[in-house]
This record gives structure tokens, sequence and C-alpha cells, in this order.
């Protein structure tokens, strides 16, 4: 790519990333009622999403084969107790990816 060519792209990936960023602001404000499809999405997609990353995790899982899912599933484990504990997703993931690391290094 020439310099021109990797400047655009940077450009264009900048301004799609912060108009994605700014469009729900823009297009629903504080003062006015989203869209009973908006509210709708808001609370099914969060729940839908986790459950979608936690099948992608374990997809590759050899249940039939030691250690059999074990760190996995400690780890599933681990981030649900933090969550139920402090109700911080960020202390959850770090958590869950911390047990995890720690299990697969140390343990199995």
């Amino acid at each position: 790519m020439t310099p021109f060519q990797i400047i655009a792209t940077m450009l264009a990936i900048a301004a799609g990333c912060q108009l994605t960023r700014w469009l729900p602001f823009l297009l629903f404000p504080e003062n006015k009622t989203p869209p009973k499809i908006v509210q709708y999405l808001s609370r099914v997609l969060p729940p839908a999403t986790m459950g979608l990353l936690v099948v992608y995790c374990l997809k590759g899982v050899r249940w039939t084969a030691a250690p059999h899912g074990a760190p996995e599933l400690m780890a599933i484990a681990a981030v649900v107790l933090l969550h139920r504990w402090k109700g911080n997703v960020l202390l959850s993931i770090a958590g869950g990816t911390a047990v995890y690391m720690a299990l697969i290094r140390l343990v199995f």
C-alpha cells in the first residue's frame, strides 16, 4: 500500500469506529424513549452474546480425553461466582481468565 492508502485506510477505520460510538446517542437522545424493539434488544442481546461466547470457547474442548474440560468448567464457575459476588463484568472476565491460565499452566 502507498502511504496515501495507509492514511486513507486509517482515517476510514477511525471514522467508522467513531460513527458506531456516536450513532446510538444521536438516534436515541436521553430525553426521548427508544423504540420498543431497541428496549427489547438491549435486554436480550447481552445474555445471548455471553452464551454465544461460552459455546465458542467450549467448541474445541475434548470431553473424552484428559483433563475432560475441567479447567474450562472451573474457569466458568469462577466467572459465575465472581459475577454473583461483585457484579463487575471486568472483574469476572479477568478473574475467570486468571483462573483458567493458572489451571492450565500450573495444574493440568
